[in-house]
């Protein structure tokens, strides 16, 4: 029987994760699809209903739904219990429902890919608290990374997910990051901010940003947002959100399909879709 994959969120009209899939799909030559769905919040308990009862083999989560779909679940990954939020669903062989953060693993998959994995003893800044920030986090200290240092608006959040990690984490405010910004070796801006142009203001100013700093947004859309336009002015190496997004995904294909896909055979489709073409851009 023909199998079938979805995304739910509200919006849904710009998500890029059906046509990343459904390449994969064609290129494995899979009897599959995959579909966007829109679901109001107000919805999702009854969304999720109609989910299992048509029989969806796995689903990804967006806005506004990674944290609210986990009581309708059966189970969760340590990655998505740790993290709080779920992004990926996964129906089991005995019809139950597993959720899943493939986030924060998607992200420093992402980063290796571009610096290899020799940095993971340098100087680690975590822009922003909220469920990327953790997820992120979390998966940096998993993968061996040991100094971490989250920087918020609001310091208690930062501090609060730095108490969580098994590694001595630092807390900060944004005027104490900026104040030592030339000593962090890797900067991750985990917020929404750059989704808008015209919204967007710096955390703080790059001024003291080392030119051998690198620079990543989870952002993919716009590709180069302007915390990299500006890191890229001071000489920084910058990486796009766009390699993150790949990958998480990648990482929800595998646990649907039990195989791993190919990053280069989605890179360019999506790219073409965004109107650039740098995945990374190097100082």
């Amino acid at each position: 029987m023909r199998k079938w994959y979805a995304v739910i969120g509200d919006p849904i009209e710009h998500s890029m994760s059906p046509l990343m899939h459904n390449a994969w799909m064609t290129q494995e030559n899979r009897d599959a699809s995959y579909i966007p769905i829109h679901v109001l919040p107000e919805n999702l308990e009854q969304s999720v209903a109609s989910l299992k009862t048509l029989g969806c083999s796995g689903w990804n989560i967006t806005i506004p739904h990674k944290e609210k779909i986990i009581p309708y679940l059966d189970e969760l990954d340590e990655s998505a219990r740790k993290m709080g939020a779920v992004n990926t669903v996964v129906r089991q062989q005995d019809g139950s429902y597993k959720g899943y953060n493939t986030d924060g693993l998607g992200f420093v998959r992402s980063l290796e890919e571009v610096i290899g994995n020799g940095h993971r003893h340098k100087h680690v800044l975590i822009i922003g608290a909220g469920g990327a920030a953790r997820g992120i986090a979390f998966a940096l200290v998993a993968t061996g990374y040991t100094h971490i240092t989250i920087t918020n608006r609001t310091v208690s959040k930062a501090k609060a997910i730095c108490d969580e990690l098994d590694v001595e984490a630092i807390a900060l405010s944004l005027n104490e990051a900026e104040e030592q910004l030339n000593q962090f070796d890797i900067l991750i801006q985990t917020t929404s901010a750059g989704l808008n142009h015209s919204d967007f203001a710096l955390p703080f100013s790059m001024n003291r940003l080392a030119s051998t700093a690198i620079v990543a947004d989870i952002v993919y859309n716009p590709l180069m947002t302007p915390f990299l336009n500006e890191a890229k002015k001071k000489g920084a190496t910058v990486i796009t959100g766009l390699g993150m997004f790949i990958h998480q995904g990648a990482l929800a294909y595998s646990y649907w399909t039990g195989t791993y896909p190919e990053a280069e055979v989605v890179k360019d489709l999506l790219l073409e879709q965004l109107g650039g073409n740098l995945l990374h851009v190097n100082r």
